[in-house]
């Protein structure tokens, strides 16, 4: 039977209060439960989703969640839910003229980007006041940022920790965009949002992303965007109010001037960024600061201090090296040692060939395609040094063809002049 011409949930049916919290929620369960009683049964929910009836009634009886934004798009697309509700952008069906102003609530009626006579305001924004454009669009901003709150903030954390694992094996070029437009999404709820609760958990959410977006640009070359990026990280985190977020992002865009041959200048923002935040630091971050200044210290060839350095990280970790609340800190196992055996590559100590071998042996490489580049590369630049060269272009075209799966042209550029230098 064909589907009926595609319209969008009734406005009594978005205006129920049960349906705007389940939107703030994104309580995707609720929301079709609310639906199935309008007479939008699981079947057509199905098809105007894209998704198979089985998942629709797992998603109503909660035995599944909807997290990923592609889908939560979907969603709000297929059964015509204003982007307002949900935290989103405007759908571009709401700009549709087919779809009767009368059709949708007023809350999401209020974040149209459309201009809309006076006369003809959502009883949302209809106060007394100035009825300018000017502040019609940010009556309507106001209005599509009220639904950010600390619920609407962990979905967004949690698309960010998506992110990262992709990142991760598939490297920055495919991620990266998808993070931008995440970013640009908290950053105006951050601006708009007025509800004081909900900007700490929103700020945290955007310094994830645009930490994460700041590394996969250093990445792929893009200097300028990653410190940029980073810039937005420390002002997010700075009102996240958490001295770990602020002083992360501020050691890791020291990263960006080590790849600009400024060892000198990096050492001295992380160690700002330690010594700065104090004893407010969990130790899992010390330990990261540590070994990022003493890859610094390789940089600039102070073996002494670079050794020191990573001394302190070790003496620092905690025995179980997992935070929750420092999800993108990756110190368990042997990730210290191969961060140890990277920095004394770099001075050209003849034991990171251990190191590194002990560290590629012992770790669990799963899900770090990047991670594993890396040491190879470490190791072919510790094995060309021995004269090793067979074994050492091995090693090398080995982390080419990881380098190639992430698409780094960081890794790339350093894996060719290992290669250079072997081929000689």
């Amino acid at each position: 039977m064909r589907e009926v011409e595609w319209s969008p949930l009734p406005t009594r049916v978005l205006e129920l209060p049960e349906m705007v919290d389940a939107c703030r929620e994104r309580d995707f369960g609720r929301i079709f439960a609310l639906a199935q009683k309008a007479g939008l049964y699981p079947s057509r929910i199905a098809r105007r989703c894209d998704m198979t009836p089985s998942r629709v009634s797992e998603v109503i009886s909660g035995r599944r969640k909807l997290t990923q934004l592609e889908v939560i798009e979907r969603v709000a697309d297929g059964i015509g839910i204003p982007g307002a509700l949900l935290g989103l952008a405007a759908r571009p069906w709401e700009q549709s003229e087919h779809v009767a102003q009368s059709a949708l609530p007023a809350q999401a009626t209020a974040a149209r980007p459309r201009l809309i006579a006076p006369q003809s305001l959502p009883a949302a924004i209809a106060v007394q006041g100035p009825v300018d454009d000017e502040a019609l669009a940010l009556r309507r901003e106001l209005a599509s940022a009220a639904v950010a709150d600390s619920a609407v903030a962990r979905l967004h954390t949690l698309q960010v920790d998506t992110m990262r694992q992709m990142d991760r094996q598939i490297g920055a070029a495919t991620v990266l965009p998808q993070l931008e437009v995440q970013i640009q999404q908290v950053e105006n709820l951050l601006r708009y949002g007025t509800a004081p609760a909900g900007r700490a958990p929103l700020a945290a959410a955007l310094t994830e992303a645009a930490t994460l977006a700041g590394w996969q640009a250093l990445d792929l070359g893009l200097y300028r965007k990653a410190w940029g990026l980073h810039e937005t990280a420390k002002a997010a985190a700075r009102e996240s109010g958490s001295a770990a977020l602020v002083a992360h992002a501020m050691g890791q865009q020291a990263y960006v001037l080590l790849d600009l041959g400024e060892a000198e200048k990096a050492m001295e923002q992380i160690r700002f960024a330690r010594e700065s935040a104090g004893r407010a630091l969990p130790p899992l971050m010390q330990s990261w600061l540590f070994a990022a200044e003493a890859e610094a210290h390789a940089a600039a060839g102070h073996e002494a201090e670079c050794r020191d350095g990573m001394d302190r990280a070790e003496a620092v970790r905690p025995a179980d090296p997992t935070d929750l609340s420092l999800p993108f800190l990756f110190l368990g196992g042997s990730h210290l040692d191969r961060w140890r055996g990277n920095a004394l590559a770099t001075l050209g100590a003849d034991e990171a060939l251990e190191d590194l071998t002990a560290s590629l042996a012992s770790m669990d490489l799963t899900g770090f395609t990047r991670a594993e580049a890396g040491v190879r590369c470490d190791l072919a630049v510790v094995l060309a040094r021995r004269g090793e060269r067979e074994e050492a272009q091995r090693q090398a075209l080995r982390a080419q063809d990881l380098a190639a799966m992430t698409s780094s042209v960081r890794q790339r550029r350093r894996i060719a002049q290992v290669l250079a230098a072997t081929a000689a």
